[in-house]
């Protein structure tokens, strides 16, 4: 009897010790997360350095390999899940010219000049195809994260970074598609390319059928008999989409594609922004292990050879992407600035160069010594993208003068709407977003010549709709405001929170002898302070004066209530 049970007692306390191991990798990571978050680092950077703290080239602290796998396996599934979910067919037909040709340049520039140097640092013709291919992929997470931080999603330059941040989704799952395609026994062949195109069309064929048919019958009654329990639904989406991994893997994709399509095929349903809301959470707790169980491959023995060819990868992301960014827009008419600000998110590699290199090795084309190399450049580029875009606008200030070879004399894209009539404004109101347009629309109403101004083309135009007179204008060109008519202007107001900008506004102002009031927005008292120092006139604190409007509501509406208990009793 006692011999039949150790075995069980061995296992219960295998299974012990590894909970311990679990337990300690999540503390572990939480403490190395606040270290990123307090640096201001996207916290993959961090998980990566996790899984080299307690993988074999650390401390070797991690036994259980096989689970961490499966887990960081499936964090991946979840994550082309939710891009899938996200790519809406909306959302396809209106990339928009620039976001098309953005995407599409960047790619082909990054692709061939990657793949030039590759050969020049001596790799072979595959290694060379993988990295240049992956080093094209920037974060559509960390992006989003930044911009939303910044509350720049909605800026021109954010509208245009997401638009070709699409289009590299898109390129990404693609590529996919033809590497997962790809047997090791045929490789690169050239002999098989005419098949392998044929059966990589059919499989695309088939699947877009398969996925049109659930689309169109199955899943838009299953979704709403899911939806009565938010719970139910949750784990359904989870199960549809490590199925479709399973069967594209099955049949000769891979599993990051399968998952793909899978979140595609839920995409036009009403339920997909509360899915994708709840799957984020889960997504970014599995790819925790993903990135830990990286870290833990790497092998530093190794990784010195590719130190030097990393350092060249890294500087080629980090300037020659952001580079061709700023030379196709500003051939399509964009100014300078929203060239830059939008090259900068593609100054980094994403999470799916890495997960594009892994499979190269699952196929066995490339060694780990490449996704190594990848790995590297991505930690480089995305630890210093992100104070990049962080302090955009001061780099910006910094290299301005040598960016001016990038804009067109008139770049009419954003110029376009500047026709609107000055005449005898009374006051001039820099940035249109929603409290400056709600501040300029009030002005109208109260029958004041206000003149709404701002840089982007499109909010230019839902205003004039509207019929507001607006135009355009940049708060940050000094040339802008020295043509401004400002003889018979008596308030000049910013609603763009951003300190240096509103002391340059000052100054300028100053300049040109401006005798009239200024009142610029703030969002921290501290920035208050600095600019009521330096001698601005008027500090609007939205937040602050919102917040004693609500304050002022609701005292009276108690005091109301408390008069009207009284009156009763």
């Amino acid at each position: 009897m006692g011999g039949d049970l150790e075995p069980y007692f061995l296992g219960m306390m295998t299974m012990e010790h590894q909970y311990y191991e679990f337990a300690a990798l999540l503390f572990i990571s939480t403490l190395v997360g606040v270290l990123a978050v307090r640096l201001k680092q996207p916290l993959l950077v961090g998980f990566i350095l996790v899984g080299i703290l307690v993988g074999p080239a650390g401390l070797d602290l991690i036994g259980m390999e096989q689970q961490v796998s499966l887990l960081a396996e499936i964090g991946v599934t979840i994550l082309l899940f939710v891009v899938g979910l996200k790519l809406d067919m909306h959302l396809v037909r209106n990339l928009g010219p620039v976001a098309l040709a953005t995407g599409l340049g960047q790619l082909t520039f990054t692709i061939v000049l990657g793949y030039v140097i590759g050969l020049m640092l001596g790799f072979d013709s595959i290694k060379a195809f993988y990295v240049a291919v992956a080093l094209t992929f920037s974060s559509t997470i960390i992006i989003v994260k930044l911009l939303s931080d910044k509350k720049e999603i909605d800026s021109l330059h954010g509208r245009i970074a997401m638009g070709f941040l699409i289009v590299q989704d898109i390129a990404v799952v693609l590529a996919m598609m033809v590497v997962g395609s790809l047997s090791v026994s045929k490789g690169l062949d050239v002999e098989s390319t005419g098949l392998l195109l044929l059966s990589i069309i059919g499989k695309l064929l088939t699947a877009a059928l398969l996925v049109v048919l659930a689309m169109r019958y199955l899943l838009p009654s299953l979704m709403h008999l899911l939806a009565k329990s938010p719970e139910l639904m949750l784990l359904f989406c989870i199960a549809w989409g490590t199925s479709a991994a399973a069967l594209g893997d099955y049949v000769g994709f891979s599993k990051e594609v399968g998952a793909f399509l899978a979140g595609f095929s839920l995409a036009s349903t009403p339920y997909r922004e509360a899915v994708s809301a709840r799957l984020t959470s889960v997504r970014d707790f599995l790819l925790l292990f993903f990135f830990v169980h990286l870290g833990s491959q790497l092998q530093f023995a190794a990784l010195g050879e590719e130190l030097s060819a990393a350092l060249v990868f890294s500087l080629f992301v980090l300037i020659g992407n952001p580079l061709v960014v700023i030379v196709i827009m500003g051939a399509m008419g964009y100014r300078r600035r929203t060239g830059f600000l939008a090259g900068l998110t593609v100054a980094q590699i994403s999470e799916f160069s890495i997960i594009f290199m892994a499979m190269g090795i699952t196929l066995g084309h490339i060694n780990d010594n490449a996704l190594g190399l990848i790995t590297l450049v991505g930690i480089v580029t995305i630890t210093i993208s992100t104070y990049m875009i962080l302090y955009s606008h001061k780099l910006y200030e910094w290299l301005s003068p040598w960016l001016t070879h990038f804009e067109r004399r008139n770049p009419y894209r954003e110029a376009e709407e500047a026709g609107a009539s000055i005449g005898n404004t009374q006051v001039l109101v820099f940035g249109l977003g929603r409290y400056g347009g709600r501040l300029v629309h009030r002005l109208r109403d109260a029958g004041v010549a206000v003149l709404g101004l701002d840089f982007d083309p499109e909010v230019l135009r839902e205003y004039q709709r509207q019929g507001l007179n607006v135009a355009y204008g940049d708060i940050e060109s000094h040339e802008f405001i020295e043509h401004l008519p400002l003889d018979s202007i008596q308030w000049v107001i910013s609603t763009v929170p951003d300190l240096g900008l509103n002391r340059g506004l000052g100054l300028a102002l100053t300049e040109r002898g401006y005798g009239g009031r200024l009142a610029v927005t703030v969002h921290h008292e501290r920035d208050g302070q600095v600019l009521e120092e330096a001698g601005v006139g008027q500090v609007l604190r939205p937040y602050q004066d919102a917040a004693d409007y609500a304050a002022e509501l609701v005292c009276a509406q108690l005091s109301s209530l408390q008069t009207e208990e009284l009156e009763r009793d």
